[in-house]
């Protein structure tokens, strides 16, 4: 599977969902859809996704996911980068291009004025869940390689300095009250 079908896959769990705020109802759907699909399907959306994560491990979005979660650890980047990619193709883009377009979102907004996390630790697992259901089995621990790729040296601070994370994300850490 493509980067392509993988998105209309996340799509198509998205149209079927009629919370999509909750990613975790989104990785239920995607993974029930993609466990109707060839296992040699099934398998190869696991590098797709890995492709992904690997996409948007960056420290920029990692200053937004700890501006938004009020701290943010490597799990915690996981799953954060798990929702960004259940929100869809057009939400996830934007944010590795400009992090601070997320306090646009009324979900993001919404969960501002909550307190609550934005995570789904489920994404991560809908290749699993799906090859599970389809095959009967695990699915096998080649199916993918990642390469983490090196952090943007000129993100390398510390984010708990509130003032130079508001310089570099203001609209997100105005909405946080970072």
């Amino acid at each position: 599977m493509n980067k392509e079908h993988f998105w209309m896959l996340i799509e198509k769990a998205r149209e079927h969902v009629p919370d999509t705020r909750d990613g975790s109802n989104v990785a239920d759907c995607a993974s029930a859809l993609l466990a109707r699909r060839s296992v040699q399907e099934i398998t190869a959306a696991q590098q797709t996704l890995w492709d992904l994560m690997a996409e948007s491990y960056q420290n920029r979005l990692w200053a937004a996911a700890y501006v938004v979660n009020g701290g943010c650890s490597d799990d915690g980047f996981d799953y954060f980068r798990g929702w960004l990619i259940a929100q869809g193709r057009t939400t996830f883009e934007r944010a590795l291009a400009a992090p601070d377009t997320l306090a646009e979102l009324p979900h993001v907004r919404a969960t501002a004025a909550e307190g609550t996390d934005l995570d789904c630790e489920d994404m991560l697992s809908i290749v699993w869940n799906a090859h599970r259901k389809a095959a009967g089995q695990e699915l096998p621990a080649d199916a993918f390689t990642i390469r983490y790729p090196d952090l943007d040296p000129a993100w390398d601070f510390n984010f708990d300095d509130r003032e130079e994370m508001a310089r570099r994300l203001p609209a997100l850490t105005a909405l946080y009250a970072y």
